[in-house]
């Protein structure tokens, strides 16, 4: 049987993990919480976790496994769990790999509910966050000790746009028995295979790209099977006995289950659908991102652009290195004042008013007074976000209408 190497073949023909009674070309929507069983017998099988059927959709259900089985093909992973949001992603993985007392190093350069999480949400918990700079590998490896259980990188900062050496990271965390858990939000799976950059636990915000124009909330677990959980004082009583598959087991008998921050079902199928058009709906953004970085940069309006892709950003060797010719479908720019950014956004029409990235419509924010505004000016500026600051998510429209949208805001 011919086995498909290209991506979005790949996912478009991915067999379902069971046959469907109808031979549907989509799995189906299965929207019921539970499942019957044949006997008392199976019952206590399913339950005890040793056969393979559903028992209760918070804990499994078929159409969130099609997509769960997805992006293993996709990706090469050895296990995929999809739940709730990106946000629900990183509460799951953190809060399995610490415990009170522990640590995490992580950039001070995050998105906003991801440094609140970090700085406050799992300090209540005993748990220590040590924000450095990721850049800088000194710092990063003088932070950890025998307390510390991850290492935390986004690929893409947002919005400060950031891209840290993974590699790199992966050495330094490794060389201390720490898995390298990454936010691959910025860059989709077409683009980036997080397990060939030294990646351990790979965490999704499946609400962007994937979900096929922000149709739905969800997110991602990725779990490569490189680690070796031995090495990790929560998990190596369950390595000793699951092996690689010891975070898994963990994650899936207890920590997701009794969080129950599951997927829903419908968001699954809608997140199955919007996989299958990634590839070309992420190119045509990437294609409308580079345009109007080159475009906005020619405007006396704007004082400065900030892309990745473009030669004058200072992480754009290390972008093409890790992302080749996608470096992620996302800018920022500087005006001269928070008014000039305010009666600029005002006056758009085809672009819109609205937080989110990667829908197929172009959305702008200013990120200082929305994403960040429970932050003092001085965290702010700590953590790179200026009042002068704009993002821009380009999406699929065409680039000329766009264009034409920012010279009238201008004018």
């Amino acid at each position: 049987m011919l086995k498909p190497k290209g991506f979005s073949t790949k996912v478009i023909h991915t067999p379902f993990v069971r046959e469907d009674a109808n031979r549907a070309l989509h799995q189906p929507i299965y929207s019921n919480a539970a499942f019957d069983f044949e006997s008392a017998e199976q019952m206590e099988l399913a339950f005890q976790g040793r056969i393979p059927v559903h028992a209760y959709s918070r804990i499994s259900n078929p159409t969130v496994e099609n997509l769960e089985a997805r992006i293993r093909e996709i990706t090469g992973a050895l296990n995929v769990t999809a739940v709730s949001s990106g946000m629900a992603a990183i509460s799951n993985v953190i809060l399995l790999l610490s415990s009170a007392g522990s640590n995490i190093v992580v950039s001070r350069h995050l998105f906003g509910n991801t440094f609140v999480f970090f700085e406050s949400t799992i300090r209540d918990f005993g748990i220590e966050a040590r924000f450095c700079d990721l850049t800088n590998l000194q710092e990063v490896d003088s932070l950890m000790d025998d307390k510390t259980v991850a290492l935390f990188v986004e690929t893409i900062t947002n919005p400060q746009l950031e891209i840290a050496d993974l590699e790199a990271l992966a050495k330094v965390a490794h060389a201390r028995n720490v898995p390298l858990v990454s936010d691959s939000t910025l860059t989709p799976f077409h683009v980036f295979q997080a397990g060939s950059w030294g990646v351990d636990i790979d965490v999704v915000s499946s609400t962007k790209a994937l979900s096929g124009g922000a149709t739905s909330i969800g997110g991602l677990i990725i779990d490569y099977g490189k680690f070796d959980w031995s090495k990790s004082a929560k998990l190596a009583p369950l390595a000793r006995k699951f092996g690689p598959m010891a975070f898994h087991y963990k994650l899936r008998r207890e920590v997701f289950r009794n969080l129950g921050a599951c997927l829903s079902p419908f968001a699954a199928y809608l997140q199955s659908l919007g996989l299958e058009t990634l590839e070309v709906r992420f190119t045509r953004a990437v294609e409308n991102c580079r345009e109007l970085s080159d475009f906005l940069a020619q405007l006396p309006q704007v004082k400065h652009v900030n892309y990745p892709g473009r030669e004058d950003s200072p992480y754009h060797a290390l972008s093409t290195k890790q992302f080749g010719d996608f470096p992620g479908a996302m800018l920022t720019f500087d005006l001269a004042s928070r008014e000039a950014c305010f009666n600029f956004i005002n006056r758009l029409h085809v672009i819109r008013r609205a937080t989110n990235i990667y829908d197929n419509k172009s959305l702008i924010i200013h990120p200082a007074s929305t994403i960040y505004c429970d932050f003092d000016p001085e965290k702010r500026a700590s953590i790179r976000v200026s009042d002068t600051t704009l993002r821009l998510s380009p999406g699929i429209e065409n680039a000329e209408d766009l264009k034409a949208d920012i010279l009238q805001a201008f004018a």
